[in-house]
């Protein structure tokens, strides 16, 4: 899977799933502060994460991960591994 079907499946899943704006998806944009995601929205996307890309997610390596693009960073750097 590369970048480009990587960031497809994220923004999919952020819109379908939870129900984030489309125009609000973008590399750039922070997790909380741009998209709203809170911490229940996160258990969601572990979930998606896991069930969609076959690796579970570690809370400690996601800390510091502010914006989208660094949480596209890490999983390519997970299911390259």
């Amino acid at each position: 899977m590369n970048r480009t079907e990587i960031e497809e499946k994220v923004k999919s899943f952020l819109v379908e799933d939870l129900e984030i704006d489309g125009d609000k998806i973008v590399p750039n944009a922070r997790l909380k502060e741009d998209m709203g995601i809170d911490s229940l929205d996160f258990v969601d996307i572990v979930v998606i994460v896991e069930k969609n890309f076959g690796f579970k997610i570690n809370p400690n390596e996601m800390t510091g991960i502010t914006t989208l693009s660094q949480f596209c960073d890490y999983i390519e750097k997970k299911i390259t591994q």
